[in-house]
């Protein structure tokens, strides 16, 4: 995830202090991927850095104001035009634990299987709740928390379906029962 273009992308749309920008980060996207003051203080110092922001005074709090320069708003335009590239992958640490337990000696396979598929059902079945539970009350600004609970709903529906293709696999070769 792109804390970088996100700030940027919250500055386009106003000049804002730290604190405002991880709130208003949270707001838009449903509090799901919680954000460490220190992470939105780190990133608009490189920011600055990049001239791609520049304090903009405060706000009569003594919180420094930043705004989005030339160089950031081409900056976003380009992020925002581009794909998200999936030729470097990340971690995922389930596959690596599974990658791992297949081959030593002694790891229960099924049981790491049965046990993170019952985490994964309960995931899924919470995000489909919030989901109703948005779209049921919804307001204006709810579409981004829409679009990211959907997109972990279908995440966490992926990660069953990889799930059972992992134990029909472990079956099929003879490794679970």
């Amino acid at each position: 995830m792109s804390i970088r273009h996100s700030l940027l992308a919250l500055l386009e749309d106003q000049p804002r202090y730290g604190y405002q920008l991880r709130i208003e980060f949270e707001n838009r996207t449903g509090a799901t991927w919680p954000l460490n003051i220190g992470q939105v203080y780190t990133t608009l110092d490189r920011l600055e850095r990049d001239a791609l922001v520049a304090r903009d005074g405060d706000d009569g709090n003594g919180h420094v104001v930043y705004s989005i320069t030339a160089a950031g708003k081409a900056e976003i335009r380009n992020w925002f035009a581009a794909p998200v590239e999936r030729n470097n992958p990340p971690r995922n640490e389930l596959a690596i634990k599974l990658a791992l337990a297949v081959t030593l000696p002694g790891v229960d396979v099924k049981a790491i299987i049965q046990s993170q598929r019952l985490s994964s059902m309960k995931s899924l079945q919470d995000y489909s709740k919030a989901r109703r539970d948005t779209a049921l009350n919804q307001r204006a600004g709810d579409i981004a928390s829409l679009l990211v609970l959907d997109s972990l709903i279908f995440q966490a529906e992926a990660e069953v379906r990889w799930l059972d293709l992992c134990e029909a696999r472990m079956i099929q070769q003879g490794l679970a029962k």
